[in-house]
């Protein structure tokens, strides 16, 4: 735990060392102005509540936490840290899962900035802050189910830009399949139980349920196992490397 805990801190720490940190923040809040104000019409639709704020945050997700998690295991692969790393009395669970922690705690610092957005509402009305809560909880959770895919993405090769596109195109197909355009391609062919397994894949059918102000545990476990799958298979990739 302790190994842990020190991984955590050195990563956690060393990404408000460079101004790459600083850049994603400001990017990520005015970018949630943009698409709340304008693109969420906010004031247009004359509603105290945060729904055109959340609405948006799966697609800013998609291309802002691979971002992040891009460098996570690609710079140390080409750097060649990842070898000193290997050497030291961690675990391979430890570093991954460290690394891991770190980046989600900075993607929730960046959701934590958004505080604003929640005075304003507040300020503009009576909104069901319950409601709220339940979606930033929602919205955290599934930005770390993105960054688990993005960080197994990035332990398979050297190149960040590589791990970028590959992480965007499987987060992207994570939420195509909930799409209605998705399930009609097998409607009037596949049986129900399995249209209904495609769109309960989607990020978006869960994650749409939460922002309901309903944390359901099938919800939760689903994010649960997908964040749980996705790091075991990033520690069986490391591992690999490492015998390698």
């Amino acid at each position: 735990m302790n190994t842990l805990f020190s991984i955590f801190k050195r990563e956690f720490i060393s990404y408000f060392v460079t101004p790459v940190a600083y850049v994603f923040i400001v990017i990520f809040l005015f970018m949630t102005g943009i698409f709340t104000f304008y693109l969420g019409a906010f004031y247009e639709t004359n509603q105290a509540d945060l729904e055109p704020f959340f609405r948006f945050h799966p697609w800013l997700y998609l291309f802002l936490i691979p971002a992040i998690s891009m460098r996570l295991w690609s710079d140390e692969r080409k750097s060649g840290t990842i070898e000193l790393l290997m050497t030291l009395p961690v675990s391979i669970t430890d570093a991954v899962v460290g690394k891991y922690l770190a980046a989600w705690s900075f993607t929730a610092v960046a959701l934590l900035l958004t505080f604003p957005m929640w005075i304003t509402v507040n300020y503009l009305g009576n909104p069901d802050n319950t409601v709220i809560l339940a979606s930033y909880i929602g919205s955290l959770i599934m930005a770390g189910g993105f960054l688990a895919i993005g960080s197994c993405i990035s332990a398979l090769t050297k190149s960040q830009v590589i791990a970028f596109v590959i992480s965007v195109v499987i987060c992207f197909m994570f939420i195509l399949s909930g799409f209605p355009m998705v399930i009609d391609l097998f409607q009037g062919w596949a049986p129900q139980a399995i249209i209904d397994a495609i769109a309960s894949f989607s990020f978006l059918t869960h994650f749409t349920s939460i922002k309901k102000g309903v944390i359901d545990f099938r919800d939760i476990f689903y994010f649960a196992a997908l964040i749980s799958f996705w790091l075991y298979v990033n520690v069986v990739v490391i591992e690999m490397k490492k015998a390698g």
